[in-house]
């Protein structure tokens, strides 16, 4: 097992991050993807599996558990990229979209620069 590949399966069960945001009334799970796409199976299975954890957070009443001030309200997961996704990543984030939409949750990719600087 590649250092990468360990690395992405000790996330797997990680939320990033939870938020409120007041003006879409709507909690935020965010999805922090900071490597490089590769399309290999494993980076797809991890990201399959990333997914997963998130939805039965949301589904499985461990969010209204944790959170009740956010219970009941609409849901969306970010996934905030450094690196665009390439074509395998993108065919699986169409189908969680699709398959998050039959939830009432909404799935955004946010690409973000964090290379940004001199």
């Amino acid at each position: 097992m590649k250092p990468q590949d360990s690395k992405l399966k000790d996330r797997v069960g990680v939320i990033d991050v939870i938020a409120h945001e007041a003006k879409r009334g709507e909690v935020v799970l965010v999805m922090n993807e900071t490597d490089k796409w590769n399309g290999s199976d494993e980076q797809l299975l991890a990201l399959q599996e990333r997914f997963n954890a998130y939805v039965s957070f949301l589904l499985d009443g461990e969010m209204a558990e944790s959170h009740p001030e956010l219970a009941g309200k609409p849901a969306r997961i970010e996934v905030r990229c450094v690196h665009m996704p390439d074509a395998r990543a993108l065919e699986l984030l169409g189908l969680i979209h699709d398959q998050l939409a039959f939830q009432d949750i909404k799935l955004e990719v946010v690409m973000r620069n964090e290379a940004a600087g001199p």
